[in-house]
Order: structure tokens, then sequence, then C-alpha cells
């Protein structure tokens, strides 16, 4: 169960405010379900009979609870609080939900195998003839994420294997729906026949990072289960009650192994807008700490993370410490520097790009932040920055 430091939170932060952002202007709700639930809960989602080894479970009061290893069964209770029409499906709800599981001591493997993990988890209801729209939807949110942070990923189409619950026209219907969404997004996938889960056919997408690896992170998998087992209900336009289709979807997967992930991916060279300590300010001598102060103010009253080495070593230990640490920028501030009210500009990867104006260095790393680019903008505009004091 992972401990996340300061450094780490900032990037977990920027992680969920990315996370949120593409979410809500995808028209998703969010909410926020227990993380115990009651045992009866469990047994109608049919987690208690098929899962209840990785759940941990206890007593309190003689009756018996467990820590939710999913998020699913709470977001049908969700669903159950109101009365629905068709008018509105889709609905999307989406949940940043906090879950464990009982995984063997032996297949824990640092962040990317733990027993607690935040899941990405968003629950669509919708009718049958909404399937092909809402699949591309989502694929629509899984090529942003991924394209934002440069991870290339393949898509497998998974279909009903032997053991498995629903009739063949439901069957027919669902998988067809996916089948003919992933032929609208245009790229290649590949069908993985009798690979789907018991509950209905999905797909599966895979990421591959700088290293070469496959990691299958999100899922958008149909499911006709759960909606009959908690007897979800909407009011269509003939003015009768149906069952909604309802789709689980995942982008991150795990929270945690994504942030795994994007450490090996990046090797920790984050670009700047995950970077956990994006600017620092070194000063020559003792005589240029007021101004050094005043430069890393206002680079934070941008937005922007930024501190000043206080370590009394020479500067080039000091851009040493720094660029061990993937610190972005390096600004050395020194007697022409403070009288000049500009600063020397340096970032990780030994470039120096000489003095800048701050103003104009704010500007530039406030768009880099922004935009969420994977490149510096200094690296981008090559020489011009050379002479951004004439």
């Amino acid at each position: 169960m992972p401990f996340i430091q300061p450094k780490g939170m900032i990037i977990w932060n920027r992680l969920i405010e990315f996370w949120r952002e593409i979410h809500t202007k995808a028209d998703y709700v969010e909410i926020k379900t227990p993380q115990l639930m009651s045992q009866q809960l469990w047994e109608t989602s049919g987690h208690w009979t098929h899962y209840r080894e990785n759940m941990y479970s206890f007593e309190i009061e003689e009756r018996h609870f467990a820590i939710k290893p999913m998020n699913c069964p709470g977001c049908m209770l969700y669903y159950k609080t109101l009365s629905h029409s068709y008018r509105e499906l889709p609905l999307r709800i989406a949940e940043l939900g906090h879950v464990h599981r009982h995984e063997a001591s032996g297949a824990l493997s640092g962040l990317f195998r733990v027993r607690s993990f935040h899941q990405d988890d968003a629950h669509l209801f919708m009718r049958p003839a909404d399937i092909r729209q809402e699949i591309l939807q989502v694929l629509g949110l899984v090529e942003k994420t991924y394209s934002t942070f440069g991870l290339p990923y393949r898509l497998e189409l998974s279909t009903r294997p032997k053991e498995s619950i629903g009739s063949d026209n439901d069957w027919e219907v669902a998988t067809q729906g996916l089948k003919e969404a992933l032929d609208d997004w245009g790229q290649p996938y590949r069908i993985n026949e009798g690979d789907g889960a018991f509950y209905g056919p999905k797909i599966d997408i895979h990421i591959r990072d700088a290293l070469g690896r496959s990691w299958q992170c999100g899922t958008i998998q149909l499911d006709m289960a759960l909606p009959e087992k908690f007897e979800l209900e909407y009011m269509d336009s003939d003015g009768q009650l149906k069952r909604p289709v309802m789709v689980h979807r995942a982008i991150f997967g795990s929270v945690e192994r994504f942030f795994g992930i994007l450490i090996e991916h990046f090797v920790g060279k984050f670009p700047l807008w995950i970077s956990p300590l994006q600017v620092r300010v070194l000063t020559v001598a003792d005589r240029h700490e007021e101004y050094a102060q005043k430069v890393c103010q206002e680079i934070r009253k941008a937005g922007l993370t930024c501190d000043v080495d206080h370590s009394g070593e020479s500067v080039s230990k000091k851009v040493r410490s720094a660029q061990l640490m993937q610190i972005n920028y390096m600004l050395t501030i020194g007697d022409k520097e403070a009288e000049n009210k500009t600063v020397a500009l340096r970032t990780r990867d030994n470039v120096v790009h000489g003095e800048v104006q701050l103003s104009h260095l704010i500007d530039l790393l406030t768009r880099e932040n922004k935009d969420r680019s994977l490149v510096s903008y200094f690296a981008k505009e090559g020489q011009h920055e050379h002479n951004c004091c004439q």
C-alpha cells in the first residue's frame, strides 16, 4: 500500500487535475462512494461469491462488511437513487475510487502491482442505439490522454467466452456496437476470440512505454450483468421501463501503476507540467540572495514551482545537483543579472541559453505549462532564446 511523498503528490495532483479537466469537458459527472459496504451489496453484485478471497472483509456489530475491491456496485446504488428517462441518456458517471485487493505477496511489484490503488472508473448508461457513438467518445478520451504523455497504444476487441451470461441477441448487439465503433475509429485492432468478460465483450487498450514494454491500462467493457442484478431501469420514449446498457471504462486504470509507468517512461525527466520542481534559482554569492528571492516569488505567482538553492556550494555544484534532480530550468544570478533584472538560463539537458528577461521567461514557461507540452519551449525556439534580451 504505497506512500506518496510531497514531490510525488505534486505529480499525482497534476494527473488528477488533467483527468478531471478532460472528463468535465466530455460531460461526465463525478461521484464518490464509500470504501466500506455491506456483504449484502457484494452478494448482489456477485463479488462475495466469486471474488471474496481477494477482498478485505470483517464483522461490525454482527454484520459482515468488505472494503471495496471495485467501484461498480457503489455506482449502481447511485444510479438507483433517482428515476431516469431516455432524455438524460447517455449518462456518464466517473469515480476516482480508492480500492483494495488482497493480492498474493509474490505478485506485488512496486507501483505496478499493489494492494491499495485508485482506479479512474467511469460507468456509462445508455440505450442500445447509443453504443457505437459512446464508444467513439471514450476512444477520443483515450487518444487525448495517451497522446498527452506521448504513449503509443494498440487496441484489442475481446468477444464472447464459452462461459457467459445474457442472450445471443444481447451479445450480438453489444459486440457489433464495439466493432462498428472500432471500424469508425480507423485504427488497426486485433480480435481476441472468446476472451471477453463473462458479462460482456470488451476493448482493451495496451500502451507502450519508452522501454518498449506493453502495459494494459485502459479498458472499455460492456456489462449486461450488473444492470440486471441491480434492476436498473429508465423510462423509454414508448413509455416502457427498460434496462440500460452499461459500459465500464478506465483509462489510467490504476493511477498508481500509471504513475510508475510515467516515471520509467520519462526516466524521471518529467515534462514541465507534471514536473515536481520546475525551476531552481542559483545564486553566485550571498549578495544576490535578495534578487533571487524576488525572482522565485514572481515565478511562483505565475503558478509554477520554484525554489532557491541555499546550499552555499559553488555554482557548478549547484548546477550539478539540479541536473541530478532533473529540474527543468536552472536560473543563475550574478552581478550582471541582478543589475539588469534578468536571469542566466540553463536547461536540464545542459544547454546554456544565456541572459533572459524574466518576463519573457515566465511567459514562455507559463505557456509550456498550460499547453502540457512534452518538450521545452526554449528548445523549440532554438537560437532565438540567445538573443531575447536584445
